[in-house]
């Protein structure tokens, strides 16, 4: 699971917690303290918990850095960490700060919950839709980024990608990490659920099996549908493929929830995560059959291209676009 669960000695309660930290992967400071805090909310989230009661901050202050350059990055870390805790409905108490060869960011998110408060993701059963509620491809994102400044790197991808569109994909990505899972683990409980997990470092196809071996009834789960930041998939596959991204073991930050749904309920659970505004989105990528708790994507997965907020294209993609049902999604 994504949390533990501990069962407290006092009136049915039980204390949800869970903590993680990794090293920064975007160049604005404020940004990587959002994405951070944003991350280890999402273990709560993924179990369909919304609100958090307290939160620690772990923080590795590099020693290679300047005393100036220390003074500038660190506090604008811990502003953006602090500040998407606030916008999670939880606050900084504490936690602990050292010093140490790299700077790593991260934390601990702990809440105590009642029974009703909290969805066990182990009750997918067949005829359930999957859901995604982030875009994949950041780890390309970030990559290509870096990319721009090394020569030898980017001649191998500038055929099939501008840098203006690396730019674009880019402050996607770090957007899209920074944004909280928060609205779609409320909608989770409205919608019934079944099970859910965060999509991070094992890639979309590693946490699909992770979710799909802990499930009760003998299930699999089968993704027919990638949703892929645009131009993502044409670099990964320019550069050798890598990342596998297609292949669903593409390393993500703070990604998206993938939830298992009923599937009269798929439809109307993408409506209201996109509906509601938060800078997220939700696409129908898969099903659950029966099977012995594996997961695969098919062969020839279909590529959903999503456009960088902002873009004319995504712009007339958001007005005219309508969340399909699932027997649409799943051709």
């Amino acid at each position: 699971m994504d949390s533990c669960v501990v069962p407290l000695r006092h009136g049915g309660l039980s204390l949800v917690q869970t903590t993680d930290f990794f090293y920064p992967l975007v160049d604005d400071p404020y940004m990587m303290g959002r994405i951070a805090c944003a991350n280890v909310l999402s273990d709560l989230y993924a179990m369909g918990i919304t609100e958090c009661d307290n939160m620690l901050m772990l923080l590795s202050v590099s020693q290679k850095m300047s005393e100036q350059d220390r003074e500038r990055v660190m506090p604008l870390m811990i502003r953006g960490f602090r500040d998407a805790a606030e916008e999670g409905g939880t606050s900084v108490t504490g936690g602990q700060t050292v010093v140490n060869p790299w700077i790593i960011i991260g934390g601990v998110a702990s809440v105590v919950c009642q029974p009703n408060e909290f969805i066990m993701p182990d009750s997918a059963v067949p005829g359930d839709v999957l859901v995604l509620t982030k875009p994949l491809g950041t780890q390309v994102a970030v990559n290509a980024h870096q990319w721009l400044d090394q020569p030898e790197r980017w001649n191998k991808i500038k055929l099939v990608v501008s840098k203006e569109e690396v730019e674009q994909a880019y402050q996607e990505a770090m957007f899209s990490m920074a944004t909280l899972n928060r609205t779609a683990a409320g909608l989770m409980h409205r919608f019934h659920a079944h099970a859910a997990t965060d999509v991070t470092g094992f890639g979309l196809l590693g946490h699909a099996r992770n979710l799909a071996t802990i499930q009760r009834a003998e299930v699999a789960f089968v993704i027919h549908n990638l949703p892929i930041i645009a131009k993502m998939a044409a670099i990964s596959k320019a550069y050798g493929n890598i990342f596998n991204l297609l292949g669903g073991t593409s390393s993500e930050t703070s990604g998206g929830l993938l939830v298992s749904l009923p599937r009269e309920e798929a439809a109307r659970f993408c409506a209201e995560v996109k509906g509601q505004g938060s800078g997220g989105g939700a696409w129908i990528i898969g099903i659950v059959e029966k099977g012995e708790r594996g997961a695969r994507i098919i062969d020839k997965p279909r590529i959903i291209e999503v456009q960088p907020r902002g873009t004319a294209a995504a712009n007339q993609e958001n007005s005219s676009s309508t969340s399909p049902a699932p027997g649409d999604t799943l051709s």
